[in-house]
């Protein structure tokens, strides 16, 4: 039987602001933490996991939590993370943005750059955390998702928002490769919610047959290892320049819609029992992948475990 991919939940609580810094540090990220020393001071921490994104709840007296610039450079470890407001308010800002969230509301920063938020009142903020590289975006696109505030009350906000608090109230019991899969889900989930603040201009009537038929020739020419930029532009009598532009549109770049569709029909061949004959490195070779040491660096750093460990995930 599969183990579960849902990590035991832990609590932990303190009454010292110093105990507080390190308790944020080991469960999150390092960060620079402002209180009322001559407050009663009070903090808890509840966390779990499901697959490689893990789900806390956080509560505490108003303060300022600061990414600083020296605090993200010593840190080589890189989160895309959510921050839901439970109870209390908070102001959230990177990226030249800031955010006013209330009860219900959530919004989206990482931890490679300075952020800030500031806690007011008997607060508990929901904080789900991925690692940036399981996250298909842009990192140019991703930063003009942060620090905006996402409406959790209407729309396709309430929705996710509701997806979000029950994660933390009671995560399901899944295989890893169900809680991988449901992860990576409620993170295009996020991303859509926080696209749609943004919207770009769209692309002219032109412009999106064009990328149809690119995304028919990337899907048709997938197993070829030298798929490119360069190769799709010229099969199309564009510039690489100009299919760079088209691309940042959805807030990608060629070269990573490439990596993702490979990676989703090796994910999906590995989970097929019909392909249970075939090895991880014919799978990966089938897919354009040149070698197996790239595709399962590339496939843990999308999905949170080895290649083989998704497969032995696969349900009988």
């Amino acid at each position: 039987m599969d183990s579960p991919s849902t990590a035991a939940t832990t609590t932990a609580a303190t009454d010292r602001l110093d105990v507080w810094r390190d308790l944020i540090r080991d469960n999150f990220v390092a960060l620079d933490i402002h209180a009322d020393r001559h407050a009663d001071f009070a903090g808890s921490v509840r966390c779990g996991g499901l697959g490689h994104l893990k789900v806390a709840s956080v509560s505490s007296e108003p303060q300022g939590c600061s990414r600083t610039p020296g605090l993200a450079r010593r840190d080589d470890d890189v989160y895309l993370q959510v921050g839901l407001i439970a109870a209390g308010g908070a102001r959230v800002t990177q990226d030249g943005r800031e955010a006013v969230l209330h009860p219900g509301d959530f919004a989206v920063y990482e931890t490679d750059r300075p952020f800030h938020w500031g806690l007011h009142g008997e607060w508990e903020l929901l904080v789900f955390t991925w690692p940036r590289a399981s996250i298909a975006l842009d990192p140019a696109a991703s930063q003009q998702l942060t620090a905006r505030r996402l409406s959790g009350g209407t729309g396709l906000g309430a929705i996710v928002g509701r997806v979000l608090r029950d994660l933390v109230a009671g995560p399901p019991e899944l295989s890893p490769a169900g809680g991988v899969r449901l992860a990576s889900e409620v993170a295009e989930l996020v991303a859509t919610v926080a696209g749609e603040q943004v919207r770009p201009a769209e692309p002219t009537r032109s412009a999106d047959d064009l990328l149809r038929r690119i995304d028919a020739y990337i899907v048709e020419h997938l197993a070829d290892p030298d798929l490119g930029p360069a190769g799709i532009a010229a099969a199309h009598f564009v510039s690489t320049r100009h299919l760079h532009r088209l691309f940042a549109h959805r807030g990608g770049t060629v070269s990573q819609q490439i990596q993702r569709l490979r990676l989703e029909r090796c994910r999906r061949d590995l989970f097929d029992p019909r392909s249970a004959a075939r090895s991880i490195t014919d799978v990966s070779r089938r897919w354009g992948f040149a070698d197996l040491a790239t595709f399962s660096r590339a496939f843990r750093a999308a999905y949170g475990m080895s290649p083989s460990d998704w497969r032995a995930g696969r349900p009988g």
